[in-house]
């Protein structure tokens, strides 16, 4: 497949780099252009492109940037895909160590809600609620049983479906958490968010998160608040915590 990845931080330098071993045609782009993407491409065998590339004539588009970016990339590049392009938002509020407050976002509350809206364009998360550390380290055959799995969400059926391909082909479970409008359980601050869960595992604690946000969302931001402030300060304990 043809793959353009639009950001060039940990996320994005792995999966130019996994996917090129993989075989795929992979293009990088960030927002200070080709120029600057040079190592990143001799290190990983992508192509440094510029963002309108990364997203010409492309199968899959993976966008893994800051959420306070999304707004900054320019309409035209999602306006006119073909229905057939599965576009991967891998995104992240962190409004405390990052992001800043994003008015819209705080009222809604569902990351990759927002993200679709931004982009005008359905999205499908994944490879969100994994850090760069485990996703480079933890990826495993079928059926091994050390494998963990990764939650996915998304309104397209074909779409998820080229997505739980993308999950598996490097090494993980995909576990459809349902629609975009359910991608809260899988963001900052719920039960299942980088914690290197087995598919089982992650099947017991999405189910017990129910169905309804309303119920879910102060307990959940709390929680995420609370994982900020510990991830200034110590970010180690934080990775430890997830572990807990």
């Amino acid at each position: 497949m043809k793959i353009g990845i639009i950001g060039s931080g940990a996320m994005g330098r792995y999966f130019a780099a996994q996917f090129v071993k993989l075989g795929h045609e992979v293009s990088i782009a960030n927002s200070r252009g080709p120029a600057s993407l040079q190592q990143v491409a001799s290190d990983t065998g992508a192509e440094a492109a510029t963002v309108e590339e990364a997203t010409r004539d492309k199968n899959v588009i993976i966008v893994s940037i800051p959420q306070k970016n999304v707004p900054d990339l320019p309409k035209h590049l999602f306006a006119h895909l073909p229905k057939d392009v599965l576009v991967i938002d891998t995104c992240n509020y962190y409004p405390d160590i990052r992001d800043g407050i994003i008015p819209e976002l705080e009222r809604s509350g569902i990351d990759s809600l927002w993200v679709q809206q931004q982009l005008g364009i359905p999205v499908v998360k994944v490879f969100n609620s994994i850090t760069a550390e485990s996703i480079s380290a933890l990826g495993r055959p079928k059926g091994d049983m050390d494998r963990i799995a990764l939650a996915v969400s998304g309104d397209n059926a074909g779409a998820k479906e080229v997505a739980f391909g993308l999950v598996e082909a490097l090494g993980f479970d995909p576990f459809n958490v349902g629609t975009i409008a359910q991608s809260w359980k899988q963001q900052p601050g719920s039960s299942i968010y980088c914690r290197d869960l087995k598919l089982e595992e992650i099947k017991k604690w999405v189910l017990a998160m129910g169905d309804d946000w309303s119920v879910q969302r102060d307990a959940i931001r709390t929680k995420h608040s609370a994982d900020m402030a510990l991830i200034i300060v110590d970010y180690a304990a934080f990775l430890k915590s997830l572990r807990d």
